[in-house]
């Protein structure tokens, strides 16, 4: 960028009328970083870089944080934190005080936290026998203002459960009362530790507000063990880790550079493009450590609320369904559409196993949380991606019924444990029978989904790529701007992708049969 290029786009900046004071900073952070030359590539990775099959989420050019950081809350909460002189605390006032100081250190992508801990869990010890439920949910209503007003960020992400407590119930009911958009929320989902009526109270409360998102706890802890967390989106990740960076390979475009058939798309193609975006990823891990030093320096890393080797790279991949239509096509059968085909869904799970089998078999410095290499990821897209469907979702507006749409995506779930995430888009229906969506997720987690994601399709709150946004905050955006930085991401989102365009589905009975996908290679 030529030194006027870069003038001008500052001066962009800070005359714009429609974003405020913290967000001008971060964009001008944004630019500067972009002004250092990028960690050293070979031309065939920069060739693939430069035309977006592989792509580096627009992370800067010199990451000096890691792309999501996950704090040891519990850790910091008993031990307390030299660095901002904070003691632990000994009652629920004083350990709310605690997190929203701690939080206003912890540093992302986004430049807030991305994690807010396993809020009942950290917060349940505080809670005496003594306090009653109205006086719990007027602290946690306070605390809940306070996060969305601090931490104005979609991707402000807690999580609750599996088992049951006063606290997750109290921030249910906060929930429903405040509608907010921060924090975004998960529910851990256990079949023997997560009762019937939790879930419940939590699909209530999707009704009201659009989440949380539901995970099928035993595969997290599969691939996690007990110490995890859903972060940002719905980014599964190890606690008192994270990930330094998500670098995401576009099958779409790798199947638009080849002429073959789809077993030599498997076997020549892929392990191209997944060795590139490996390479991608590696240059901006050791750029990160061995140069930023980020793990030398941070108190987080100093004081051992976050560790090295908790952390991994993400390898996220998406346009599953646009690449398996060019393949079926090039085939020689182009009525054979992903989400439609019994052969074309098959041709996708081939895909999610060969690029599984490769990711595991590369290995990566500084990966300990991966076991030594990157964590695979189903990326659900930004607001700049153009004709291309998020991970290995189905195209929006072209979803089959519920039964058909869930047994269709379940197989690839277990492959990605980083995350990977659909949306399934219902009617008013299932608010007069709760009940039924609970069936529907547990049904769901017994044929392998690893998180069910669900919107009420006349909600105020709406599901852009795994975050929330209420839609009448985009009204007008673009005159006025928006307090919540995630807004414009999702302004440009829904002009690109139209997500509230979702097939809506009716809530019935739905039986559910396991769909049987050989398993990958190494460690998912």
């Amino acid at each position: 960028m030529s030194a006027a290029q870069f003038q001008q786009d500052v001066e962009n900046v800070v005359t714009n009328p429609a974003i405020g004071y913290g967000q001008r900073v971060r964009h001008l952070a944004t630019l500067a970083d972009n002004q250092l030359p990028y960690p050293a590539l070979s031309d065939a990775c920069r060739q693939a870089l430069d035309e977006r099959v592989i792509c580096d989420m627009y992370e800067g050019n010199r990451p000096f944080t890691p792309r999501y950081v996950l704090p040891d809350y519990a850790k910091a909460l008993r031990e307390g934190v030299r660095y901002l002189e904070l003691e632990p605390p000994t009652d629920l006032d004083d350990a709310l005080s605690f997190l929203t100081i701690l939080y206003g250190h912890v540093p992302s992508v986004t430049t807030y936290p991305v994690y807010l801990g396993d809020l009942d869990s950290l917060l349940e010890p505080y809670v005496p026998a003594a306090l009653g439920d109205d006086e719990l949910d007027r602290k946690l209503r306070r605390f809940w203002i306070q996060l969305d007003r601090l931490l104005p960020d979609a991707f402000v992400h807690a999580d609750l459960g599996p088992t049951d407590g006063r606290v997750v119930r109290s921030i249910l009911r906060v929930e429903r009362s405040l509608r907010q958009v921060v924090p975004n929320l998960t529910l851990k989902v256990d079949p023997d530790l997560t009762p019937d009526d939790l879930v419940a109270d939590a699909v209530r409360t999707v009704f009201e507000t659009g989440k949380p998102h539901f995970v099928n706890h035993p595969m997290m802890v599969a691939d996690h063990g007990e110490r995890y967390a859903v972060v940002s989106c719905y980014n599964s990740l190890k606690v008192g880790g994270g990930a330094h960076s998500l670098v995401r390979l576009n099958l779409k475009e790798a199947a638009l550079r080849h002429a073959g058939s789809p077993d030599s798309f498997l076997a020549e193609e892929l392990p191209h493009w997944v060795e590139l975006t490996c390479e991608l990823g590696e240059a901006r891990i050791r750029s990160l450590v061995e140069q930023q030093r980020f793990f030398d320096t941070h108190f987080l890393a100093t004081e051992g609320l976050v560790e090295l080797d908790r952390f991994s790279l993400m390898f996220g991949v998406y346009g599953m369904a646009e690449c398996v239509n060019l393949l079926m096509a090039q085939d020689g059968r182009p009525g054979e559409r992903y989400g439609h085909s019994e052969d074309a869904n098959q041709l996708s799970y081939a895909i999610t196993r060969r690029v599984a089998d490769l990711v595991a078999a590369r290995p990566l410095p500084y990966c300990g949380g991966g076991g030594g290499h990157a964590y695979l990821h189903a990326q659900s897209g930004i607001d700049l991606d153009l004709e291309v469907t998020a991970g290995t979702r189905i195209p929006v507006g072209d979803e089959p019924g519920m039964r058909e749409h869930i047994t269709t995506c379940a197989p690839h779930h277990v492959f990605f444990d980083a995350g990977i995430s659909d949306v399934f888009h219902v009617d008013d229906t299932a608010v007069g029978n709760p009940q039924a969506m609970v069936d529907i997720i547990r049904g769901a987690f017994d044929v392998g989904m690893r998180d069910y994601t669900f919107n009420l399709d006349s909600n105020e709150f709406i599901r852009i790529t795994g975050y929330l946004v209420r839609k009448s905050d985009l009204v007008g955006i673009e005159e006025h701007g928006a307090r919540h930085s995630s807004d414009y991401l999702a302004a440009t989102a829904e002009q690109n992708h139209t997500v509230t365009t979702r097939a809506v589905k009716r809530i019935t009975a739905v039986e559910l049969t396991p769909v049987g996908v050989p398993a990958a290679a190494g460690t998912h």
